[in-house]
């Protein structure tokens, strides 16, 4: 027997899922402590449930999903959005070589996933999937990749179940190993505070919001507008450059137009972009986009996965503390600012940008801040790092074991 659920009804669903997400992690302090989004949670939940009712009371039931492309598609367009060029400058130097160190991880995990898929014997996608898609990624990005993973020439049905599950444990250890890491490369070198962060009167940036700005319906619709204009180019873009050799998701697309956009606005000075804002409504996309996911999962493909998955993601947290400790912490300065910033590396290297800044949250309310570290995590995690994982993984499939 199949129940169908219409428009409103997987809508209700998605917001329910987020609900039970947001109750059982309130009652959890491991899930607060390590930042398991809602929908995680909630959606693994009703997914299990979901599969008992098909598997043991012949229930299946079928949801409506014209929301979910434009709910990912807007949440990648808020990240282009939020795209500020002009703060470039406060990075530096060190701002432009933490993104080649990152840029080099992203090749590495690609390489260790599928070469070990492949020792494995088991479908190099697993591997992609497991690799730089996820580890770096994160869901939104473990997602979308996955629906690509699902047609030819891939076909690789289980494709969501593995980005999922891979992105939820390297969420988990993202946030384990960061604090552990940074608090190593101190006590090793001695590492003492910079003079210049003791004198520092107040922290700035991450480490202390600044007064935020009211959100109202005027502002609202006006993010709106922005995130409707770059999500009606970008797949108008997408349908343009379809079928060149070197094609790029729908979802970079946008992203990329959410950048223009932004960057001309405010040299022009047309329009300033209300970033809390713009972060309220892609947030929000992302939640739901995932409750939806996850809530559709098919959990029976994922069980015959298991080994070789724990397998390719074992390797993936041994390689990111090797990286974190003998490249990140010595191409960085090998300083204090450095072991903060391969804490926070740990944590979108393997998780998202909200790991890195609790890790690093963490190591600096211990030994003393770390200013450098808040400025250049934030720009490289939560922005860069989807443009630059895009160009790598497309380049990923182009080898043979993908032909």
């Amino acid at each position: 027997m199949a129940l169908t659920f219409n428009f409103y009804a997987t809508l209700l669903m998605m917001v329910f899922v987020l609900l039970l997400g947001r109750f059982i992690i309130n009652r959890s302090k491991f899930l607060r402590d390590y930042n398991i989004p809602e929908p995680v949670i909630g959606g693994i939940i009703v997914a299990i449930l979901i599969f008992i009712l098909y598997a043991y009371g012949g229930i299946e039931l079928k949801f409506d999903g014209s929301l979910k492309d434009p709910l990912l598609l807007a949440f990648f367009t808020s990240i282009g959005l939020s795209a500020d060029f002009a703060s470039l400058k406060k990075g530096g130097k060190l701002l432009i070589g933490f993104l080649f160190i990152v840029t080099g991880l992203l090749f590495l995990q690609n390489i260790v996933g599928i070469s070990v898929a492949t020792l494995l014997g088991v479908d190099p996608a697993i591997g992609l999937l497991g690799g730089s898609v996820t580890m770096s990624g994160g869901h939104g990005t473990g997602a979308a990749w996955a629906d690509i993973f699902k047609n030819p020439p891939y076909s690789f049905g289980a494709a969501t179940e593995v980005a999922i599950a891979s992105a939820t444990f390297g969420l988990v250890m993202g946030g384990i190993i960061g604090g552990p890491v940074a608090h190593y490369l101190i006590q090793k070198h001695n590492l003492t505070l910079p003079q210049a962060s003791v004198q520092e009167e107040a922290p700035t940036g991450f480490e202390k919001p600044e007064k935020e700005r009211l959100i109202t319906a005027t502002s609202f619709i006006e993010s709106l507008a922005l995130i409707v204009i770059a999500l009606f180019v970008g797949t108008e873009a997408q349908k343009l450059f379809q079928g060149e050799s070197f094609t790029l998701p729908t979802f970079v697309w946008c992203l990329f137009v959410g950048v223009i956009l932004r960057n001309v606005l405010q040299a022009t000075k047309v329009h300033q972009v209300f970033d809390r804002e713009v972060s309220v409504i892609g947030n929000v996309s992302l939640s739901l986009f995932l409750s939806f996911a996850l809530m559709t999962i098919n959990l029976w493909q994922l069980v015959s996965l298991a080994l070789p998955m724990l397998i390719i993601l074992a390797c993936q947290v041994v390689m990111m503390v090797l990286y974190a400790v003998f490249v990140t912490f010595r191409f960085c300065g090998r300083d204090y600012d450095a072991a903060v910033l391969a804490a926070g590396h740990c944590g979108f290297g393997l998780g998202a940008t909200p790991t890195a800044m609790v890790n690093m949250q963490t190591v600096t309310q211990h030994y003393g801040p770390s200013h450098t570290a808040f400025i250049v995590v934030p720009l490289v995690g939560a922005f860069f790092i989807d443009l630059i994982n895009a160009i790598v993984i497309s380049a990923s499939l182009k080898l043979p074991f993908f032909g």
